[in-house]
């Protein structure tokens, strides 16, 4: 198989990765230009989309690695070409922030979309995406140990519940209905019953 034939045929690959992660149907619904804008503006404001700027650099690398492995020999002109070529399909990611300004304006009005925008932008928002996931980080934490102690007194307790229930399960009567324990001539061998009187004539 010849070195474009690779190319060609792990760059199919990877595209169809792509589509399968990103990808979403466009809506029949009609999105004004207006409406679409303040979707734009929210994406951008909450950073919708930096997840994904990884996604070029880690194809490429991907495919230079991929070709470098069956072509060796052919290592600088495989990176530079790939490179390049990626430098090319940049600015493709337009095509990623109208996708999501699209979704995010299928489920936000051009209000809704507007206040996100100036919450995020504003001071307390920045700070918010900023440490927001320090403060996710210490909340799981705190989630983690609150989980064990839960399920620790829940053991706890139950245990003590149980045990309380299965002794007064367990426990000889106390009502009197129990019979009564036979005499005894004090040796602990039961005493000779008294027989009845004979009857008068």
């Amino acid at each position: 198989m010849t070195l474009v034939n690779r190319v060609r045929r792990f760059s199919v690959g990877l595209a169809a990765s792509a589509i399968v992660a990103i990808a979403s149907p466009v809506s029949a619904q009609e999105i004004s230009d207006a409406h679409l804008k303040a979707a734009r503006d929210a994406v951008a404001a909450i950073n919708a989309t930096d997840m994904y700027d990884t996604i070029l650099p880690q194809a490429a690398a991907a495919l230079k690695a991929e070709l470098i492995q069956k072509n060796p020999d052919l290592q600088a002109v495989i990176t530079s070409t790939v490179d390049q070529t990626a430098l090319k399909l940049a600015g493709r990611r337009t095509d990623l922030e109208k996708e999501a300004a699209l979704a995010y304006a299928r489920v936000f009005s051009a209000e809704d979309l507007n206040n996100i925008a100036t919450f995020y932008t504003s001071p307390t928002g920045q700070k918010l995406l900023q440490d927001g996931p320090i403060v996710s980080r210490e909340v799981a934490k705190a989630a983690e140990i609150w989980q064990r102690g839960i399920a620790r007194d829940l053991a706890e307790a139950s245990g003590k519940e149980l045990a309380a229930q299965v002794k007064d399960v367990q426990a000889p009567a106390t009502d009197g209905s129990q019979a009564p324990a036979p005499a005894t001539d004090g040796s602990g061998t039961p005493a000779p019953e008294t027989p009845a009187p004979a009857p008068a004539n």
